[in-house]
């Protein structure tokens, strides 16, 4: 590239050739060389695209906590175009990176300091905010290491992070009160109260919906609850969501789990359909339930298809990300993702996404990251 004519053109000419490519097609090009990912990460780009960028939804990809990425990218699913794109974090000065979720265009990640005392026993964590395509990026106060193993984080607007255990709720938020001069926005502590650990909590609006095992040692029972932040110097109350019409609708799925929906007024509960009421019943395929959070009433959104499920079937365990109106399936050995996609006129499809960045004996996990220029810190 070095030698290439594009070498020769004024930067001005080359952000109008390129600001006319959709975004997909500029983060390829981002690929390229250091040359080409200079003049598209310059501010003045940037504003150029501003006005005429679309969001684009992305599924990401993101390693086990045991294996911290020491890969300074991102892999992140285009399934509109049907690729998978690669978004450098090369800008980010730390030495162990791992993505955990995103919102509203901005990627969340653990990070450690390149350059640290902590001991190797109680490594302390920080959250890193940053934007992968303007390479922005701030730094949330560090957190223990124990936040980072057992919490589970939410991000919604406003600048609102939570990381929320079974005991207890940390929430961030950089929205304080306009007439403080004093305010320093930091993590706040506060007792969560859930009957065990929350399973898939999702942030929805001003409110957390998450699944507890309130169950036995020998055989688990699901719920779901239901929390909202009102004052956060109280501990957090939560609600069970239960009506008698829902019946057994927690007993016939095996693992379930919740996934955020397009609308702020659903969510997906995901799970193993079991063939019978038996305490190790098998599964005979994998269920998708859309909850209508308004009226409380359940319905069917979708159904794997059977040749589909036997990839499944012979994994001992499987994973499900996802949000908007997609969810994702990953299984150790099958080398591939299933993904489910539900369009504006109530129809739905499945197919299979090859080609996933890494060894196909890893069990993927995943979120939704939907890749904005005009998304700032």
């Amino acid at each position: 590239m070095e030698s290439s004519p594009f070498n020769n053109l004024p930067q001005d000419t080359l952000h109008q050739i390129f600001c006319h490519l959709p975004l997909r097609q500029i983060a390829a090009a981002k690929c390229v060389c250091k040359a080409l990912r200079a003049a598209l990460s310059s501010a003045s780009f940037h504003h150029l695209l501003r006005s005429q960028s679309r969001p684009l939804p992305l599924l990401a990809l993101k390693a086990s906590l045991r294996h911290v990425s020491t890969l300074l990218t991102l892999h992140a699913f285009d399934p509109a175009a049907n690729q998978w794109l690669k978004f450098s974090l090369s800008f980010l000065p730390f030495a162990g990176l791992h993505p955990i979720t995103s919102s509203n265009g901005l990627l969340y990640l653990w990070a450690s300091a390149a350059h640290s005392s902590r001991t190797p026993q109680n490594p302390q964590k920080a959250l890193v905010v940053c934007n992968p395509l303007t390479g922005h990026f701030k730094t949330l106060p560090q957190l223990g290491s124990a936040w980072s193993r057992h919490g589970a984080v939410l991000a919604g607007s406003l600048s609102v992070v939570l990381v929320l255990t079974e005991l207890a709720v940390l929430y961030y938020s950089e929205n304080g009160n306009p007439n403080d001069d004093d305010f320093i926005p930091n993590w706040l502590k506060f007792s969560s109260n859930l009957p065990s650990k929350p399973r898939s909590p999702v942030l929805v609006s001003d409110f957390i919906l998450t699944l507890c095992d309130v169950g036995s040692p020998w055989r688990s029972q699901w719920a779901m609850f239901k929390g909202r932040i009102v004052d956060t110097d109280k501990a957090m109350q939560w609600v069970r969501l239960e009506r008698r019409e829902w019946g057994d609708i927690f007993d016939i799925l095996k693992r379930p789990r919740l996934v955020k929906a397009g609308s702020d007024r659903k969510v997906y509960m995901v799970g193993g359909l079991k063939s019978s009421y038996a305490l190790q019943s098998a599964c005979t395929t994998i269920l998708i339930l859309r909850l209508d959070l308004d009226t409380l009433e359940w319905e069917e959104a979708g159904r794997m298809p059977l040749e589909m499920y036997r990839c499944f079937a012979e994994s001992s365990k499987f994973k499900v990300f996802g949000g908007g109106n997609r969810v994702c399936f990953t299984a150790k050995r099958a080398g591939r993702l299933a993904l489910w996609e539900e369009f504006g006129d109530g129809k739905n499809t499945w197919r299979w996404v090859d080609g996933v960045p890494g060894s196909g004996d890893v069990l993927c996990r995943g979120f939704v990251f939907e890749a904005r220029l005009d998304a700032v810190l």
